[in-house]
Order: C-alpha cells, then structure tokens, then sequence
C-alpha cells in the first residue's frame, strides 16, 4: 500500500483566496485533482483565478465571502454543498496581519484581527463541519503561522489570534474525528508573495528573517501547499489535531 496524494473528486473551498498564500493553494489543489470553490470579499480576482486554474484543465468556481459575516458563511457554505453535493476539503486562509506595539493596540485592531483570523475562522469550521459530520467525512486545514507558537515583536494581536487557531484546532479534532472529520493547522514562516515581496526584498529586512531560520530560506507558496495537500488527502488520514509547521526549523531554536 502506498500513500495518495490524489484528490479527484473532491470538493474542497478555499477562503481569502483572491490573493497571496491563497491563490497558490487553490491552484495547488486543483493540480492535485479537486474541484475548488474560490471565497473572498472581491469576485474580479476569483475570477482571473477561475480563469487560470480552467486553463491548466482543473475546475474552479467563485464566491463572494465575507469571513467576519457568520450569517453570510452559514448561508454561503450550505449553498456550497447544495451546489455541488457536499464539501470535502475546507482551507482556512482568511486572515489579517498588522505590526503595532502592544502599547499602541487599539480596541479597533483587536476586534478586527479577531475578527477574521479567530472567529470568522471558527465560524467556518462550524459550518462546513456540520456538512462535513453528516455526510462522515471531511478535512479541515486551518491556517496558523510560526507566530502561534512563539513570540515576535509587535504582534501581539496577531500571535494572540494565531495561538486561538492551534487550540481551537485540537479542540476540533477532538470532537469530530471519530466521525470522520479530521482537524489540523498548517503554521508558515515568512512567505514569499506578492503582498511579502516589499518586505522581503529588501536585503536588511531579509536578513534579519533569514538569521532566525536554519535552512537560510524563507518559504514558498509550494512549500506551504505542500502542507496542505498532504493534511487534505489519503495520505494524512491518520493526522489530525496536530499543527504542521514549515518554518524552516525557526521554532527549533
């Protein structure tokens, strides 16, 4: 018996897919064989998306989705499932970053933060996992980051919100997997995209990352992708609970 990789036939959505991180996972698991379904607050970019991933022969659709709306992802991920029959794979991508001091937190950036990286996180979950546990099967990967498990300057909020992903991940997992559902976090180092690339080529910018990682590289889309597939296919079916960092060894140290 050999491990598979292969998800033909599955239905799999993909939310803040319009750009970064997102898009490359869309089109990773539309190489991998799944049918995918696009979420984001804008369609013009799901759209070009759609547009890529049909010309490389995959099938992908687009759906307006606000994460921070509970009442519009209950309504959204039901009209998924009753679209094209179940939902086999949900990728949590959804989420914000911000640099502030902890002193210079306001009330707005925690509740925004939150907002979206926690419980708009949660409330997806909840409602594709309610399809997930009735139909016995399902694969839950949430997007987590290096920051849920160790500190970095400036982002309180943000690791906060990170953290609350890993436990709600094993809290998760510990319900619904006996029913079919497995839970798990994928947690990224920095990562090169077009939304990091400012950043990250800066040469001093990149070299204060790059002393922190041991493999003396930032990640790449397909680094994280890679992740993703494994915990969404045959091959990770006995995984669960657990939270999968590609960080280049940054939280060995």
């Amino acid at each position: 018996m050999y491990p598979s990789f292969d998800l033909t036939g599955k239905i799999a959505v993909v939310t803040g897919a319009s750009m970064g991180i997102g898009y490359g996972l869309a089109k990773a698991l539309a190489h991998a064989g799944a049918t995918v379904v696009t979420a984001a607050r804008s369609l013009a970019p799901l759209e070009e998306l759609c547009e890529e991933i049909r010309a490389e022969g995959g099938r992908a659709y687009a759906v307006r989705l606000d994460v921070s709306d509970v009442p519009q992802i209950k309504a959204v991920m039901n009209q998924i499932a009753q679209d094209h029959g179940r939902i086999d794979i949900l990728v949590n991508n959804a989420g914000l970053g911000a640099n502030h001091p902890a002193t210079e937190v306001t009330e707005a950036d925690w509740d925004t933060m939150m907002n979206v990286n926690l419980k708009g996180l949660f409330f997806c979950c909840q409602a594709a996992g309610l399809i997930m546990l009735d139909q016995g099967y399902g694969r839950i990967i949430n997007m987590s980051s290096q920051a849920s498990v160790v500190g970095i300057r400036d982002h309180a909020v943000y690791c906060a919100s990170k953290g609350g992903v890993n436990q709600l991940t094993r809290v998760l997992a510990l319900e619904w997997s006996a029913r079919g559902v497995n839970v798990n976090a994928v947690g990224p180092t920095f990562t090169y995209t077009p939304g990091t690339a400012e950043r990250l080529d800066d040469p001093q910018y990149l070299q204060g990352v790059l002393d922190r990682i041991p493999a003396a590289k930032v990640a790449g889309i397909e680094d994280v992708a890679g992740a993703v597939i494994y915990l969404a296919s045959p091959a990770g079916g006995m995984v669960t609970g657990t939270v999968l960092l590609v960080d280049g060894g940054w939280t060995a140290q």
